[in-house]
Formats: structure tokens, C-alpha cells, sequence
């Protein structure tokens, strides 16, 4: 895949097709979040059958700098976003035959403390495994762990459900799961994602946080393009506290541009991974008793509210926000960021999103 490095830019870009009526509902509706201080800046990349139909960085990267959004440059938090990264790595591994889906965590990590149930890596992809999630302020814990030191969080705790039998969302699954990828192939998780993700999609401005190889130190202040991570009050934004990503990169520790978020939800709707049999069970729903999850392995799978499919994922962590949206039916890639700890917008995203959808057909 191409990258064209030389085409930055933080202007809209739009076909003919578009209605200036559409375009004109979403710049207002998402320039209202700015004007109204929700967030900070956000960047948001649309493509249709892979071409940009719509591109625009709004507000600060960095409010007090007065640097404003790019969205081909402005490097966010993606959050969660990361499980779709993590899973497709997971899926080259399980291709390459080093993993198994369906077998058990034991198998790849022994040490891991015996609970009164087994469970698999599926289960662990599907949230359906009943590790507990975040207690307190675990979510923004700021210790240099290793993905392996990270155990001593939640290894002890039992399980919430038998594995199978319910479904409980958390990122500590993918702490699991990043951890038996590491030990089925002897490379760390940040380098083999490097080498099976990252490189091979053309993502060049997308980054494991903290002290993993190929990763933004966050405090060495040499990335330019880095945004300022904010929280948010009613006085106004401040600088969110500090966390540490490092043990939980699979599960919301890559950071990204708009761009290069749109462009790896893009390299999902070639017919050759959309037709894979590993790749498609992926972006399946796991059922639970015959009821849909709206979860496949490490993607969220669901319809919006007027019946469309869709795959991606919503993500929230400190100091990021992220939107990243895959409609097949019509080949449409939405990819939004925004340098906010949950900023309680998706109902304006949600409408933005359909605006463009409508506007389409």
C-alpha cells in the first residue's frame, strides 16, 4: 500500500457528488462542538470506496500553543481503536498457524493463576471469558509494567461468569491476549505488530505508547505532531493526568492520525479480507445463547439506528476519544479523534456520521 506522504493538508476535500447542504450539516455540527468547548480539536477522515470525500482537522491540538488540528498530521490517542490493530495481528498469527484460537490461555500462558474455569483465547477476543474489567482509577494508572508485570492487577480475582455464558467488556482480556501472542511467537507484541500491521497497511504516523520499540516516549517532546491530551471541567480544559500504556497497548495504547485510521479501516474492505474465512469470523457477532454480543473478536459488529451494518469501534481513554466506523455496504470509511477523555459527544458524531451516509445514497 502507498502512502502519499507528500499530500498533508488540513482542508476539507470533497467530489462533486456532495451536497453542500450535507457538507454544511457536518461542519456545523462538529464545529459547534468547538465553539462550544466540548473538545478541545478533533480530525475526521471520510473515504467512499476508498477515495477522501471529506477531511478536516477542528480546534487545537494544543489549546495554549494555538496549534490547530491536521488530520493527516495531529497524532491522538486512539483508545480502544487499538483492539482492532491488536486483532489484526492476531489474525496474521492465526493464519500463520503460531495460535490457536480455541485453545486455552494455559497453553501459551502457564503461569497465569488456575481459575475455576478454563477459558480460550476466542473468549478472551470476544470479551466472553469473564475476566473482571477497570476497578477505581485502574483506567489511568501511571507504573512503567510490562505487558506480562501488568498480571499482578487482576490475576488474582475469579472470574466473573463461566467463560461462554456471558459477555463483559474490559481491556484486561487483551492484556491476555497480547501476553499469548508475545509467548506463541517469541516477539514482543509492539514489534510484531510493527512488522504485521503497521508497516504492511502503510501506517506511518501510528505509534505504540511508552518504552516498547517503534513507540512515542510521551515525554521526550520530540514529536511535533503529538496533541495534548486534555480533560475536562466547567472552568475549561485541562491536561489530563498522566497514564502509562505500555502493559495495555493491545487493548488502548496506539496512538494514530485520522488518516492512517481511515486508511487501515480501508485495507478492510478489499474483497480478499472481507471473503477470508479467518478474517471474517473476526468481524462476526460471537452469540451467547443464541443472542448476538455485537462484538466478534476484538471489533465491534452492530447496525446504527436505521438498520445499517457496520464494523469498528468506539474508544475512551485518558485524554482520547475515537470513532472508528466501517459501513461495507456502502464502502464507507469514518474515522473521527479528539484529544478529550470521554467528552460525551457521540450523539453529534452519530448524526454526523449519518448525514454523509444519507447523503450517499
Amino acid at each position: 500500500m502507498t502512502y502519499l506522504k507528500d499530500l498533508f493538508t488540513s482542508k476539507s476535500e470533497k467530489q462533486p457528488h456532495r451536497t453542500l447542504e450535507g457538507l454544511s450539516g457536518v461542519d456545523g455540527l462538529l464545529n459547534g462542538l468547538i465553539i462550544e468547548k466540548k473538545i478541545p480539536g478533533l480530525a475526521i477522515t471520510v473515504l467512499k470506496k476508498g477515495g477522501v470525500i471529506f477531511q478536516k482537522g477542528y480546534g487545537y491540538a494544543d489549546v495554549e500553543k494555538r496549534i490547530k488540528v491536521d488530520p493527516k498530521r495531529t497524532i491522538f490517542r486512539i483508545a480502544s481503536v487499538s483492539k482492532n490493530i491488536a486483532a489484526t495481528a492476531l489474525v496474521q498469527m492465526v493464519k500463520d498457524g503460531v495460535i490457536d484460537l480455541d485453545a486455552s490461555i494455559y497453553d501459551y500462558v502457564p503461569y497465569f493463576p488456575r481459575k475455576e474455569y478454563d477459558f480460550t483465547i476466542r473468549q478472551l477476543a470476544s470479551h466472553t471469558a469473564g475476566i473482571r474489567g477497570y476497578k477505581g482509577k485502574e483506567y489511568g494508572l501511571n507504573e512503567p509494567f510490562s505487558i506480562k508485570d501488568s498480571l499482578r492487577i487482576f490475576k488474582n480475582d475469579d472470574l466473573l461468569f463461566k467463560p461462554g455464558t456471558d459477555y463483559h467488556y474490559n481491556s484486561y482480556d487483551w492484556v491476555l491476549v497480547s501476553l499469548a501472542m508475545q509467548e506463541a511467537s517469541g516477539v514482543p507484541f509492539g514489534d510484531y505488530v510493527q512488522e504485521k500491521v503497521l508497516k504492511p497497511f502503510g501506517l506511518a504516523h501510528t505509534f505504540g505508547e511508552g518504552s516498547e520499540s517503534g513507540a512515542i516516549e510521551m515525554t521526550d517532546g520530540n514529536n511535533d505532531h503529538l496533541a495534548t491530551f486534555y480533560s475536562r471541567r466547567k472552568s475549561g480544559f485541562y491536561k489530563a493526568m498522566p497514564v502509562n500504556n505500555t502493559y495495555k497497548l493491545a487493548g488502548g495504547g496506539y496512538l494514530s492520525t485520522s488518516d492512517d485510521i481511515a486508511k487501515f479501516g480501508q485495507a478492510y474492505l478489499k474483497k480478499e479480507i472481507m471473503h477470508d474465512a479467518v478474517f471474517s469470523q473476526f468481524i462476526t457477532t460471537e452469540k451467547i445463547n443464541g443472542k448476538a454480543t455485537y462484538y466478534g473478536l476484538g471489533w465491534q459488529v452492530s447496525e446504527d439506528k436505521k438498520g445499517r451494518p457496520y464494523f469498528g469501534h468506539i474508544g475512551n481513554g485518558v485524554g482520547g476519544y475515537s470513532n472508528l466506523f466501517i459501513y461495507p455496504n456502502e464502502q464507507m470509511v469514518f474515522s473521527i479523534l479528539t484529544n478529550c477523555t470521554n467528552p460525551r459527544i457521540q450523539d453529534v458524531l452519530d448524526a454526523s456520521v449519518d448525514i454523509f451516509l444519507a447523503d450517499s445514497q
